[in-house]
């Protein structure tokens, strides 16, 4: 078991109801990570149900949890063969912080009907940059769990020099070795820095609506990531991300609603 795998298990109590910890590994200065918010959340999610992939997973942020003990609680709202569909509330000192609605299904491994490229091309990894390791006191632990290769423009935020465009674009994988899953597809979906920082915003954009699919299961090696965003008005903006795998191969994809930071 890595250590991912560990930060996100979810333990049975009853067939509604898991136990986790949240591992303050995942902190973004404070806050805990969304995505791996997720992977925790969707862990219990699959233990329960007959299908093997969450393949949809809108959530709501309703406020930021803290590291420790917490619980998920869970709502089966319909079972199919196809498809199981189930609410699941992440909980913690009896109030709600996620809500989310869950689709699992299993997933086969096949050639897509139809399939496009890739929004944007990604330069090769070795002419790719790594963010400076964070201030110790800036509490961003994020980034000692996983290792990203961004596009140069895209971080040129860091020195005064943004695009002026909502956008981010970087290589990721496990900072521990290990092949991609759903659960760290979860983290990865919102992985990037905020795309508002290449617009020429800063400080934590907390985010208050994310929903992502899980469109295939992924080859081994980096996961290729690709934000963009549309538009940024009265305090809000939003955030797609493509994910793709060591082949190429469309992976995942999510749509976030956020506020801009401040700070």
């Amino acid at each position: 078991m890595t250590k991912f795998d560990e930060a996100t298990r979810a333990v049975r109590v009853d067939e509604n109801t898991y136990d986790v910890s949240l591992d303050p590994g995942y902190s973004i200065g404070g806050p805990l990570n969304g995505g791996y918010l997720m992977a925790v959340i969707l862990r219990a999610v699959v233990d329960a149900s007959s299908h093997e992939h969450p393949v949809t997973t809108s959530a709501q942020f309703l406020r930021a949890p803290k590291p420790g003990p917490a619980r998920v609680r869970l709502e089966q709202i319909k079972a199919g063969r196809t498809a199981t569909m189930t609410r699941a509330t992440l909980i913690q000192d009896d109030r709600s912080f996620i809500e989310t609605l869950v689709t699992t299904a299993t997933l086969a491994d096949v050639v897509p009907d139809w399939t496009d490229g890739p929004s944007a091309v990604m330069p090769p990894l070795e002419q790719c940059v790594r963010l400076p390791d964070p201030k110790p006191e800036s509490n961003m632990t994020l980034n000692a769990q996983m290792e990203m290769a961004f596009d140069p423009p895209t971080i040129g935020w860091l020195d005064g020099r943004p695009t002026g465009r909502p956008e981010g674009r970087a290589y990721f994988r496990m900072a521990e070795p290990q092949d991609p899953d759903p659960y760290v597809l979860a983290l990865a979906v919102d992985a990037l820095p905020p795309v508002v920082f290449s617009a020429g915003e800063r400080g934590w954009a907390p985010t208050v609506d994310l929903t992502w699919h899980l469109r295939a299961l992924p080859a081994p090696g980096w996961l290729t990531l690709l934000g963009s965003g549309r538009m940024i008005s009265d305090g809000w903006f939003d955030e797609d991300v493509e994910v793709r795998d060591s082949t190429g191969r469309l992976v995942a994809q999510s749509r976030q609603l956020a506020r801009v930071g401040r700070g």
